[in-house]
């Protein structure tokens, strides 16, 4: 019989090899990859905004540009989030969207009275990821294989629903309908502490601290089903020999919920040069960002025969909660915005080494098994540069902004091409009145391809068209 230790790391095994993002996409990546931050503004011009960074998003962008902010500053916004995942399976289309609102962002910003030059110190609270996605799919796999089949290599899961024999063996051989979704919902969340000062004339610097906190859910349904149409497995037949219920085998469910509770801190340094009033060069350093995982992970499944008999899997057994740190590697961001007679021409590039995240301080995981993500993590990541590109202009007179962008973030997986990338087209309108109250609104349409495996490689993969639909609105007021 397995012991429950192993029955403990075959969950493990279990919601680690069943993820149906991307290629596969870790936990490493899931904290990692970029979001869209916090800021109306910025995400109307492709969030190529590092260089100008003149008001309180700052502190998610560059730090430095809190020296250029003149007067006290409150601001505040929204955000919503349209997800929309088509995915093919063996031929047939399924779809599913899910949505998400959430304050997204409470800055504050305070000038120091100077002899000369600025200081400036900011507070903030941003919401600098949005967790939320879905895929929802539906096929028959008329192969020679299964997620019961490959969960009974690995696992006693088959066995203990009376899908495989006594020596661990089982007579489905594929020939199955497959089905399921995963739900993810969550966001991480900053809690910034900032500062600049200009150390020379229209040269600034300054820097952030950030306290780290969130929630990630992913709920994961998959279905292996001999219809009717089918019954290959008709009454005829036994998945246990030594019982007779067991016979015309119907369904096998599997249920893989994860719940992380993340904290966690990282640290940014930034630099920021005005020329008059044409031209800003900006630059940042990203510090590793350290993100603590306290991970509660349950696996729920049944099978059910044609006979009426339902087994279902022990809770407790397949249960359980573990530890452990991710880091994230350096960031490091250059960018440009110029100013013709009224229309901001802003760019940046920002550099990834994926390769650089890291697992560490299991509790819970074994040092072979954290070594071992840590090898995966080296083998099947790259590096990769983001890029950025927004305009603004403002109309004379009335104070009214329009703005565009666009924005691209490859893929960190080695070998995925353009397809893969995260890709954006932004637009946006801001109106500033008397200097002092400014609201401002932004649409991002992102969108890219995702493959995922279901168990092994390439048997049960689903091909995924996503679309995403992001609004943002943010207030401000100076005084």
């Amino acid at each position: 019989m397995f012991t429950h230790t192993l029955k403990i790391f075959s969950a493990i095994i279990l919601i680690t090899a069943s993820a149906l993002q991307a290629q596969n996409y870790n936990d490493a990546i899931r904290l990692g990859f970029p979001g869209l931050g916090s800021n109306a503004r910025a995400l109307g011009m492709g969030n190529a905004f590092n260089a100008l960074s003149d008001d309180a998003s700052a502190s998610y962008f560059n730090p430095a540009g809190f020296g250029l902010i003149k007067k006290m500053e409150i601001s505040g916004g929204l955000s919503f989030t349209n997800f929309d995942n088509t995915t093919t399976f063996f031929g047939k289309e399924t779809n599913d969207n899910s949505t998400n609102t959430a304050l997204n962002r409470i800055s504050f910003a305070l000038p120091f009275p100077t002899y000369q030059g600025s200081l400036v110190f900011g507070m903030s609270y941003h919401q600098s990821k949005d967790l939320t996605s879905i895929i929802k799919f539906d096929g028959f796999n008329n192969g020679n294989n299964s997620k019961i089949q490959y969960l009974n290599a690995s696992t006693g899961i088959p066995y203990d629903l009376y899908l495989a024999d006594e020596n661990y063996n089982t007579i489905l051989n594929g020939q199955l309908n497959q089905s399921g979704s995963v739900l993810n919902i969550g966001s991480i969340d900053n809690w910034t502490f900032s500062g600049a000062i200009e150390v020379q004339k229209n040269f600034f610097i300054g820097g952030n601290l950030t306290i780290i906190n969130g929630s990630f859910e992913s709920n994961n349904d998959y279905y292996e089903d001999d219809f009717n149409s089918v019954n290959i497995y008709d009454s005829t037949m036994m998945t246990d020999p030594s019982n007779a219920l067991t016979r015309d085998f119907k369904t096998f469910y599997l249920n893989n919920n994860l719940k992380w509770e993340i904290g966690g801190w990282d640290a940014k340094l930034g630099f920021l040069y005005q020329f008059e009033d044409v031209a800003r060069f900006g630059a940042t350093v990203q510090f590793p960002k350290t993100f603590a995982i306290n991970e509660d992970f349950s696996v729920n499944g049944f099978s059910e025969f044609g006979t009426g008999a339902i087994y279902d899997l022990d809770p407790e057994v397949y249960s359980d909660k573990v530890s452990y740190d991710i880091t994230t590697p350096f960031e490091l961001t250059g960018a440009f915005a110029a100013n013709f007679k009224g229309i901001i021409i802003s760019a940046e590039a920002n550099y990834i080494d994926y390769t650089q995240m890291k697992f560490s301080n299991g509790e819970g995981l074994s040092s072979s098994y954290i070594s071992e993500m840590n090898r995966s993590i080296k083998e099947i990541l790259t590096s990769a540069f983001n890029y950025n590109i927004g305009f603004e202009y403002t109309v004379p007179t009335v104070g009214l902004r329009i703005r565009g962008g666009f924005m691209n973030q490859p893929s960190p997986f080695e070998g995925d091409d353009f397809d893969f990338a995260h890709k954006y087209i932004t637009g946006g309108l801001g109106f500033l009145a008397d200097g002092n109250i400014g609201i401002d609104v932004a649409y991002a349409y992102g969108w890219w391809k995702d493959i995922g495996d279901n168990y092994d490689s390439n048997v049960s993969r689903t091909f995924q068209d996503v679309k995403v639909h992001n609004v943002m609105l943010t207030t401000t007021l100076r005084f």
